[in-house]
């Protein structure tokens, strides 16, 4: 995929990033460099979805800043890693933390965008979890 970004940077075409599916294009026209079959892996499903936030909690709850949790779905060949960002801060009353959690599936690559705050028990729930916008 580098080799056929780096064509399309050579070209004067324009590249295009969204939730890790890359188009490249002349103005308005899509020139149909990247198949259907690379799009059809770029949304995690539920169960990818499910390994993320327990690699979130698990790395979540060690506490350590500069650690990361790997995760995988051996159903779906999905995998990819957990790292908090920043430090823990107050919302509503409950200490939470943001974190990113990439995301590979075959040639398709992104990255989710997670929050999560302690619960009354003081576990890990993850609140939000979606695709992380670049901007």
């Amino acid at each position: 995929m580098t080799t056929i970004l780096m064509g399309v940077a050579l070209c004067g075409c324009s590249v295009s990033k969204f939730g890790g599916m890359a188009e490249t294009s002349q103005g308005d026209e899509v020139t149909g460099s990247i198949t259907s079959s690379a799009a059809r892996d770029e949304t995690p499903t539920a169960a990818d979805l499910a390994f993320a936030r327990v690699a979130a909690s698990d790395v979540l709850t060690k506490g350590s800043k500069d650690s990361s949790q790997p995760w995988e779905n051996p159903a779906t060949g999905a995998r990819g890693s957990v790292t908090p960002l920043a430090s823990a801060y107050s919302a509503e009353g409950r200490t939470c933390r943001d974190f990113l959690a990439s995301y590979v599936n075959g040639t398709s690559e992104s990255w989710l965008h997670g929050a999560a705050c302690r619960d009354g028990g003081g576990r890990w729930e993850i609140r939000t979890l979606k695709p992380w916008k670049q901007s």
